[in-house]
């Protein structure tokens, strides 16, 4: 199978997401904002369909709507800091609303199902120079703002106190999450992109490691959990996103049997 330009240009973006989704995830998970990545993802489907409909790449306008929408829940913190859950219910909402609005009018031109659920089939040489572009300045930028965001996700407040531009950096990250799903979108599909962003993290804290080992465990089971759901959904003739998901949570369980065997 591996003969395949496909199958090597879904392999090449799958290590790129494997990167990227475990290593924002790990942030956002600690921070209890880990909604924030299904909000978000909810949020591409109307950048794709918005990119259909205009004819321009629909995985730079995802880019572009959902660091929109991030900027947007950052912004929204002001007004609810005691309901973080709502802010992103109500961004959810605008971009939900948005998209069936313009996939309805029947002008997106495209198979939307293949943003939806992921496509192994449809990853374009174009398509692999978009993600490659957008995961190195993610990483870049990952690179850069690592302190000051490991010290805002434990102490918000302290970093305040010792000058951290906390806002900024918050916008940031916004924008990096919104990378990260753009990346992800053609793979994992948008439905379930969220779970590779949570379920690395989730099977790598049971290790009860440091944060860098967290970190680095995370892109490991991230990694674990593309391939093999890539390779099934290839044996099984399947959407990606779906067994990646799935392969995701037999690996959490793997994790949390093992604990339970050589505790």
């Amino acid at each position: 199978m591996l003969q395949y330009s496909f199958i090597q240009n879904a392999i090449i973006a799958g290590i790129f997401i494997s990167i990227l989704c475990p290593a924002v995830g790990v942030f956002l998970v600690l921070k209890r904002y880990s909604m924030m990545g299904d909000a978000l993802s909810h949020a591409s489907l109307a950048g794709v369909s918005l990119g259909l409909i205009l004819g321009y790449n629909p995985i730079i306008c995802a880019f572009l709507f959902t660091s929109v929408c991030g900027l947007l829940i950052e912004l929204l913190r002001d007004y609810y800091k005691k309901y973080a859950e709502l802010i992103l219910v109500i961004v959810m909402t605008l971009a939900i609303g948005i998209a069936i609005t313009l996939i309805s009018t029947g002008r997106t031109n495209a198979n939307v199902n293949s943003y939806l659920f992921g496509s192994i089939l449809t990853v374009s040489k174009n398509e692999l120079y978009t993600v490659f572009v957008l995961s190195i300045i993610s990483v870049i930028t990952l690179s850069l703002l690592y302190n000051q965001l490991l010290y805002i996700t434990f102490d918000e407040n302290g970093a305040k106190i010792a000058g951290i531009k906390v806002r900024l950096i918050n916008y940031l990250f916004a924008l990096l999450v919104g990378a990260t799903i753009s990346v992800s979108i053609r793979i994992m599909g948008i439905l379930v992109i969220s779970s590779m962003i949570a379920m690395p993290v989730a099977a790598a804290l049971q290790l009860r490691r440091s944060f860098k080992a967290t970190l680095i465990l995370s892109i490991i089971f991230g990694f674990i959990d593309i391939i093999v759901g890539l390779f099934l959904s290839y044996f099984i003739n399947s959407a990606p996103g779906g067994t990646i998901a799935l392969t995701s949570v037999a690996v959490l369980l793997i994790v949390l049997l093992s604990k339970k065997i050589f505790k």
